[in-house]
């Protein structure tokens, strides 16, 4: 896997909990969102973790470039935050994330969000998905036929 942030303590923490992992092998490391496109194009990860705000690319444009629609042969990825924002939520998903964490989810969420990645599934932080989900609940509902 891939690792882009452009906190060297962040990508080091990330590494440790990662690598600690059977079957998770950090491959490269990133620390802005230009080399992690190139990185990922030339190591081509299972998964690649992105930090939302980085320079040159921010991750959601990464997540885009990487995943997104168009791409013939898309990466998965896992975007990872402390911006708990609906509108990096949405943008990170339309965009291909097969993932959102917020920072504060934990070392045994992020390897879950990872190995859920591998498997194809997608994983967002506990807190964003009851809030998404209080939202979805509270939008008028349409108007549905009955079956014959």
């Amino acid at each position: 896997m891939l690792i882009a942030d452009d906190q060297a303590m962040v990508r080091t923490g990330f590494r440790l909990i990662l690598d600690s992992q059977p079957g998770i092998e950090v491959a490269g490391e990133a620390a802005d969102g230009s080399e992690c496109v190139e990185l990922a194009r030339r190591l081509r990860p299972e998964v690649c973790l992105v930090d939302i705000r980085m320079p040159t690319l921010d991750g959601l444009e990464v997540t885009r470039l990487l995943a997104g629609p168009g791409v013939v042969d898309p990466l998965r990825v896992v975007v990872v935050t402390t911006f708990d924002q609906d509108d990096y939520v949405d943008t990170a998903i339309r965009s291909g994330a097969g993932g959102f964490l917020l920072m504060d989810a934990g070392p045994e969420l992020l390897v879950e969000a990872v190995r859920s990645a591998v498997r194809g599934g997608a994983m967002v932080s506990p807190a964003v998905t009851v809030r998404l989900l209080r939202q979805w609940a509270s939008r008028p509902r349409r108007a549905t036929r009955a079956n014959p």
